[in-house]
């Protein structure tokens, strides 16, 4: 029984490929991948705190307050602007409570939101793209080096290494020294 329930409530088995419906249809693939607007315009808190925000209507109307103001697809929008209530959006990517994670040194050390969410620039929908486990946590943070990038490039997220996987190496091999990397591989490292 605990075999069955370790391997079946596990991130890898139970959440990729989940998309949920949104309150609003919004793509990604439009506005991060052809219009090119960074993460952290919507996404602002994810270099600040341990927890990315999900934007607020008025991230939303920062610019829907004069493109596509009369979309119904954006109803749900509007009516959030004007109540103060939040928009309804369905987290995609959810962490089991045991599972500390904390975005803003992540992405302060040049781990792309690549790494973990896949190519977001690219999704009509969001889905969960990488497993989450354990062990996938446990390979980057062995081998760090083949992940990180210049904190620049951290939203980049069609970036690859101009030298392929050895430039990658040798420069992540270089991050891990200088900015002194050395990510918990101790269960107390992510389980608090």
């Amino acid at each position: 029984m605990t075999a069955a329930t370790t391997y079946y409530a596990t991130p890898k088995y139970t959440r990729v490929g989940y998309a949920p419906v949104q309150p609003v249809p919004f793509s990604h693939s439009l506005h991060a991948g052809q219009l090119g607007i960074d993460c952290r315009f919507c996404h602002s808190n994810v270099e600040k705190s341990g927890h990315s925000n999900i934007p607020t209507s008025q991230t939303c109307m920062n610019c829907h307050s004069i493109i596509k103001t009369n979309s119904p697809l954006l109803e749900p929008v509007r009516v959030s602007y004007q109540s103060g209530d939040p928009v309804p959006w369905v987290n995609v990517h959810v962490l089991p409570n045991y599972v500390y994670f904390n975005h803003s040194v992540h992405v302060a050390r040049g781990v792309s939101c690549v790494e973990c969410h896949g190519r977001i620039d690219q999704m009509e929908v969001v889905r969960h793209e990488k497993p989450l486990s354990m062990s996938f946590c446990l390979d980057c943070h062995r081998q760090p080096e083949k992940h990180l990038r210049s904190p620049e490039l951290v939203t980049k997220l069609d970036w690859t290494h101009p030298e392929g996987t050895k430039g990658q190496i040798e420069q992540g091999t270089k991050f891990v020294h200088d900015w002194n990397v050395k990510p918990p591989q101790s269960c107390s490292g992510c389980h608090r």
